[in-house]
This record gives structure tokens, C-alpha cells and sequence, in this order.
């Protein structure tokens, strides 16, 4: 029996660290592991309407992530929900509401790890309990919150 690939939301942060010194290493050798196919990339349409505002190069990286087979998740009527829960529960302000939606988008569409270089809004451990703790309030389960540097692969694993 075969193992299903984990599916890992790269929020927009990750496809920006590919063009930021300090995040770029690791930002593009997580893209490599999606090349490889040791998961499935999962992006929104809310990615899409950040990068569009985004520089060039930040635009081909969805596009490659696409091409090679990301799954591209709709903004729903569930989700949207789920976000203004995290927003009346004060969470974050509303000023960050894209924030919230990823979060309640990957919640709502059952991944299993949101990829986020986030630390203010999202990568955050009070934070992820805060979220986790409305999801599960609402039926979900709890959605585990990365960094790239925690789940790109680093070669032989074994031990």
C-alpha cells in the first residue's frame, strides 16, 4: 500500500524567500523537494492574488509550482467563515486578514503542514494554539505550522 504525499501550503512568504538572502537557501531547496515530489504543494487563490502584486520573479515561482502539478485551493464560503472567527476571536487585527485566510484555508482543506517564513502573524506558537484551538472548536483538526527550514528534506533520513 502507498503512502499519500503530505500536502504542505506554501504561503506567499515562501515564494518571496526565494529571493531574499536571508531565506532564499532554504526557501528554494523546499521548491526542489516539490520538483522531487516528496509533497504536494498546495497554493490558494489568495497566493495568487499576493504574487500578482509581486515582483517577476516571486510571479514564476507559483507558476512553476503550478506547472509541476500544486493544487490550488478556492477561497470558500467555509473558510472565509473560519477566518472571521480568528478575527472576532482577536487573533490578529483585521489588518491582516490574508493572514487569517490562509490559515482558515489550509484548516478548511485538510493539509497537513502550512510552510510560512511568517513569524510575526503565523509561525508563532501562541499563535498556532490560538488558531488550532478555534479550528478544533469547529470540527477540524489541528493544522501543523512551519517554517521551511523544519520540513525541507536533508538527505538520508534514516536515523
Amino acid at each position: 500500500m502507498s503512502r499519500r504525499r503530505q500536502r504542505f501550503y506554501l504561503d506567499t512568504s515562501v515564494l518571496g524567500g526565494c529571493f531574499d538572502r536571508e531565506f532564499e537557501d532554504v526557501s528554494r531547496a523546499l521548491v526542489r523537494d516539490a520538483e522531487a515530489g516528496r509533497f504536494q504543494p498546495v497554493l490558494s487563490e489568495v497566493i495568487a492574488a499576493e504574487v500578482s502584486l509581486a515582483p517577476e520573479p516571486v510571479r514564476d515561482v507559483y507558476a512553476h509550482l503550478a506547472e509541476i502539478g500544486a493544487e490550488v485551493i478556492s477561497v470558500s464560503a467555509e473558510a472565509i467563515e473560519l477566518a472571521r472567527e480568528f478575527e472576532g476571536r482577536g487573533i490578529l487585527s483585521p489588518r491582516f486578514r490574508n493572514d487569517m485566510l490562509h490559515i482558515a484555508l489550509a484548516i478548511v482543506a485538510d493539509v497537513d503542514v502550512l510552510v510560512s517564513w511568517n513569524f510575526k502573524h503565523i509561525v508563532r506558537l501562541d499563535k498556532i494554539r490560538l488558531f488550532n484551538g478555534v479550528g478544533l472548536e469547529n470540527g477540524y483538526r489541528s493544522l501543523q505550522i512551519y517554517s521551511p527550514r523544519e520540513v525541507i528534506f536533508h538527505g538520508n533520513d534514516e536515523n
